[in-house]
């Protein structure tokens, strides 16, 4: 168990270095009212006036929210597992179910960290003006920023669509996974 989630905490490192700057990219372009018109433009443009730190701005925050969701999400399949596949053998529904709780679960307790990140990414302006700022640096004071302008209730936006959006898409993953596995493999089980 400690291996595991030793490499899982290893890979996520790796994939967020990479995957923080493509996610920046993406949530300028989903901001409302975007200047951005295309990946490349905004990249060019946020490098040029922010330098490669805009990228890598919410690395920190991004790592503290995914290898919890990691642990968290991991956790729970194998205990839903438990419950739903004590013998551990080849069942799409509980692997499903396992699946889409599991990522549920893990989304909906790491929402508030997701909130920061989302704020770190975008230093959106109505935030930034209301709470009189050129920029926010760091977990703590995207935190802070958050409750000042939002309350607790901010910490918790998008948590519905967020949750939603996770649990079909840990639940066919899972699902996948387990099929392979079973098909690929032995199939005695």
């Amino acid at each position: 168990m400690a291996k595991t989630m030793l490499a899982g905490g290893v890979a996520t490192v790796f994939h967020d270095a990479v995957m923080t700057p493509a996610d920046v990219v993406k949530q300028r372009l989903q901001m409302y009212n975007s200047p951005y018109r295309s990946a490349w433009a905004c990249f060019h443009d946020v490098f040029r006036r922010e330098g490669l730190r805009a990228f890598y701005r919410s690395y920190g925050t991004t790592l503290s929210m995914n290898i919890p969701f990691q642990g968290l999400y991991f956790l729970t399949y194998e205990s839903m597992q438990e419950l739903t596949n004590p013998d551990r053998r080849y069942s799409p529904w509980a692997h499903i179910g396992s699946g889409a709780m599991a990522g549920g679960i893990a989304a909906a307790v790491t929402t508030p960290l997701d909130v920061c990140k989302t704020l770190l990414n975008t230093q959106e302006t109505t935030t930034l003006t209301a709470s009189k700022q050129l920029q926010i640096r760091g977990l703590a004071n995207a935190a802070r920023t958050i409750f000042s302008c939002c309350g607790v209730g901010g910490f918790f936006q998008g948590m519905k669509a967020r949750v939603w959006y996770t649990m079909p898409s840990t639940a066919i993953s899972w699902f996948v996974y387990e099929s392979f596995k079973f098909y690929l493999g032995d199939k005695t089980q």
